[in-house]
This record gives C-alpha cells, structure tokens and sequence, in this order.
C-alpha cells in the first residue's frame, strides 16, 4: 500500500482488499486516459481519477491486443500550479518499472531537484516524435506530506524586497559562475559560508534555529525524490475528499525562492496554517513537464 495515499484523504484504507475495491473503482470509474508508445513497443496507458480538486489516484499500465488495460501500479498524484521554467530538464527511467524521474538544477536552492514524473504519457509522446530537443518545457512542481507542523513567521528585517532579489539574484549567479571553473566565484562564495557560520554560531547560544533559519530545502533519507522543507505558507484551502469525506490542506509554499504547492491530511498536521506562517515537514516531490512547441 503507497504511505502517501493519506495525503490525498486515504487514511482510512487498512489492508489490501479495501486497496483492492478502490482501485478496481478508480479503473472502471476513470476521469481521463492518456496512451502513447513506449520503448518495447507496447500501448502505455495512464488512467486518472480525482477525489478533489487537483488530486487523486493515477493507475499505470499497458492496453493489449484486444484493447483491455492491463494495470501494472498505481500512486496518489497532488498537480502544482506555479509555474516555472528550467533551462535543462533531464527524465531518466526507474529500473524496476515504467514511471520516471526527472531532474533539473535549480541554482537559488544550489541543489539539483529530483521529482516523480506525473504525465509520463505525454513524454513518450513528444520523444516518440522526436520533438523534445525542439521544445520548451516548464515545470509544475508539487509535493505530499504525510507528517508536518506548523512554526511562527520570524521577524523580518527592514530589507525591502527588491534588495533580497538582488542578493539572490547574484548569490544565483555566482554559483552558476563557480559550477564553470570560477576561482574567484568559488572563494565569494566560501567566504560568504564562512560568514554565515559565525553568525549562526553566535545567535545558537541564545536563540531557537528555526528563529535564526527562516525557510530551507533538503534532500531527505535515501529516496532522492523526497525532500525535508521548511516554507513560508502564501495561501491555504482546506478541500474535501468527496470518496473518504477526510479532509485535506493545500498550502501553497514558498522555501528559499521556490513557490510550490503542499498537500496534506488534516489529521497529521500539528498546528493551524494560516498565510504568513511557516510549514515544516517531509514532502515527496512530485512534477509535470509542460511542453511548450
């Protein structure tokens, strides 16, 4: 059973026989199918239901010769709407089975970003026609949490905006600089870590870290597509799982310059989010690639 199905409003589902039935009414009850070819020649389908707005159920498989779906897998899938765009987007296969990953660095975190692939139908659409190298794409990044609380804003201080989009924007810069071979870019940047470090080890003695450290964004645990996160909340909306009656928070996030979107159970969020505060907890990172010809 997928741990992230309670994100979406499935918390209630105990053993394989209720999986089984939600399933079986997910394939018979589908919203939308989408096909297209794959590398060993076969019909690669996807079938998606929704439960709420943007999320629900996506099951996976092949169509055979008499045009029956053959479901292989299923996951609980949330759609983001900030959109953004990466220059280089690279989608590599998973080994035991037909679904993706997609990678793509993001120089204002300074990590590259692992996400689970949501509209795999559409990829092996555009290469089967060789029509990836001519396109655009952007990203709609969106993320699952099973396990998250809610912290108090900290106090900003008198920087305007347009100066902390200036320092981003050449702290961006510089580590693009130092990825090409730049000497000096890489010592500005060591110098400003370093700086960085005895700030924080001064205000440690007498104040909490998540008062110190206002947002972050990191790799967690050994699944690359799951991150640890700390975002300032933007907005809220508490929407209803129309199957389960369970309801869920969509928070839309902003951590470290990167605006995406959070779901999660009402049930295994500590604390009430409102707009202004922090959200803290593991997300599984999901995305779509839109393809712009």
């Amino acid at each position: 059973m997928h741990e992230y199905l309670r994100a979406i409003g499935f918390g209630k589902i105990k053993d394989k026989e209720e999986l089984k039935h939600l399933l079986d009414f997910v394939e018979d009850c589908y919203q939308s199918e989408r096909s297209a070819g794959n590398k060993d020649g076969g019909d690669f389908t996807e079938r998606k239901k929704a439960f709420a707005p943007r999320m629900g159920i996506m099951l996976r498989g092949e169509c055979d010769k008499k045009d029956q779906f053959q479901r292989e897998y299923y996951y609980p899938y949330f759609e983001g709407r900030q959109e953004k765009f990466y220059e280089d987007v690279m989608v590599e296969r998973h080994a035991e089975k037909e679904s993706y990953a997609g990678v793509c660095d993001d120089l204002s975190l300074g990590v590259s970003l692992i996400f689970y692939l949501q509209n795999v139908a559409d990829y092996l659409y555009e290469k089967r026609l060789n029509q990836l190298s001519r396109c655009t794409v952007t990203l709609r990044l969106s993320g699952l949490s099973i396990e998250g609380k809610i912290l108090l804003p900290v106090v900003k201080n008198n920087v305007s905006e347009e100066e902390n989009s200036e320092a981003l924007y050449q702290r961006t810069k510089l580590i693009q600089a130092a990825r090409e071979g730049d000497e000096d870019a890489i010592e500005n940047l060591t110098l400003e870590d370093m700086d960085m470090y005895s700030m924080i080890s001064e205000r440690i003695v007498k104040e909490d870290v998540f008062s110190i450290v206002s947002t972050y964004f990191m790799p967690y645990g050994v699944e690359c597509d799951h991150y640890n996160v700390l975002g300032e909340i933007q907005e809220v909306q508490l929407v209803q799982n129309t199957f389960t009656r369970e309801e869920v928070y969509v928070m839309t996030i902003e951590s470290h310059d990167l605006v995406f979107e959070v779901c999660i159970n009402k049930e295994d969020l500590v604390g009430e989010p409102q707009v202004g505060r922090r959200f803290k907890g593991v997300i599984w990172l999901q995305g779509e690639i839109v393809f712009h010809s």
